[in-house]
């Protein structure tokens, strides 16, 4: 299959948000950087787009204007291998953005994030239904997960 390199539409923002997200992830860096000539839809001279890769992953951030938005309806999950991973990327993407719910939160350019510890599927879909169905409620009442939680629900085990 060709790559796939997801383009992030920004209104100015986009090399702001590139240096933003290298600081966060690990393996990171910024690319190159295009900007508008004369006779372009933005003043000459700005930042077009930026390519930048987190932790392996590419990605163009593209100054576009402010026709489009970020929605809910793309994501981006970050699979955390355990709660001190899914901490630090929560902590540093909901700095001057909005926590939701269930793992899911808006950074401060609107792009919406999902930080799932890997754990977390296994206890949702454990084999036991009521162990699966007490994680999924203690889940469903949280903006941040905690895994420390979501096990003792599954367990029964009541504060």
């Amino acid at each position: 299959m060709p790559t796939q390199i997801p383009c992030l539409w920004f209104d100015g923002r986009a090399e702001e948000a590139a240096a933003h997200y290298t600081s966060i992830f690990p393996n990171s860096r910024i690319g190159e950087v295009t900007r508008y000539g004369p006779g372009m839809p933005a003043p000459e001279g700005s930042v077009m787009t930026v390519a930048f890769t987190l932790d392996g992953q590419e990605y163009v951030a593209l100054n576009g204007g402010p026709q489009f938005r970020f929605t809910e309806a793309i994501s981006f999950q970050i699979a955390c291998r355990d709660q001190e991973e899914a901490d630090h990327y929560w902590d540093r993407l909901t700095d001057g953005g909005e926590e939701s719910v269930c793992g899911w939160l808006k950074d401060r350019f609107g792009v919406s994030w999902q930080v799932v510890p890997t754990e977390l599927p296994a206890l949702l879909a454990d084999p036991d239904p009521g162990r699966a169905r007490r994680a999924t409620e203690a889940m469903m009442q949280m903006r941040r997960i905690d895994l420390a939680e979501i096990r003792r629900a599954a367990d029964g085990v009541t504060a």
